[in-house]
């Protein structure tokens, strides 16, 4: 006898073919979602690892300013320091020099003369004083001229002294004071 089929296998084949078709569906959904979830969190830890190393970029930042802070701080004592010594070297150097100025002062110091205020400003010296005469006060000018310790006199004024030194005539003289070379040195 014959075989026949009677049955709806169209319908059959459809209904398969929309099992297969809801099936493909979910799973394409499920491994959508899946990727989605697996790239959203590959981005989230990537976020939170750039994250973490911004923040420690700015505390190493932090330290490194608080670093430069202090060695700024140790520059400008440092500088400080170095500007003390300075003075102080300064100091040590000319302290046997204002004994020579003052040797010198004596040294050029003719008779008949004699000084009544001495005043230094910088390297100028102002000099008050009394001569017998004014030639006295020429040789005093000379006695500059020839010291290494002294150049450029200038007489800014003579005059004569009050009645209890008369015969005296006052001066005011203004010399600068040089520090010579020492002997030996070549330039």
């Amino acid at each position: 006898m014959a075989k026949i089929n009677l049955r709806p296998w169209r319908e059959e084949l459809r209904a398969e073919k929309q099992k297969q078709f809801v099936v493909m569906i979910l799973a394409a959904a499920i491994i959508g979602a899946g990727s989605v979830f697996l790239w959203k969190t590959d981005m989230d830890n990537r976020i939170a690892y750039q994250q973490s190393r911004n923040a420690y970029i700015e505390t190493a930042s932090k330290k490194l300013d608080a670093q430069i802070k202090e060695i700024e701080n140790l520059k400008r004592k440092r500088d400080e320091l170095l500007a003390r010594m300075q003075v102080i070297q300064d100091l040590q150097g000319k302290r046997p020099v204002i004994v020579r100025v003052f040797d010198e002062l004596v040294k050029t110091l003719p008779d008949g003369l004699f000084y009544t205020d001495l005043k230094k400003t910088g390297d100028s010296i102002q000099i008050v004083g009394m001569a017998e005469s004014n030639s006295r006060i020429s040789t005093l000018m000379r006695d500059f001229e020839k010291s290494d310790w002294f150049a450029d006199p200038n007489l800014s004024n003579v005059a004569a002294a009050d009645q209890r030194r008369a015969g005296y005539s006052q001066f005011n003289l203004s010399v600068k004071q040089k520090t010579p070379e020492p002997e030996g040195e070549d330039k």
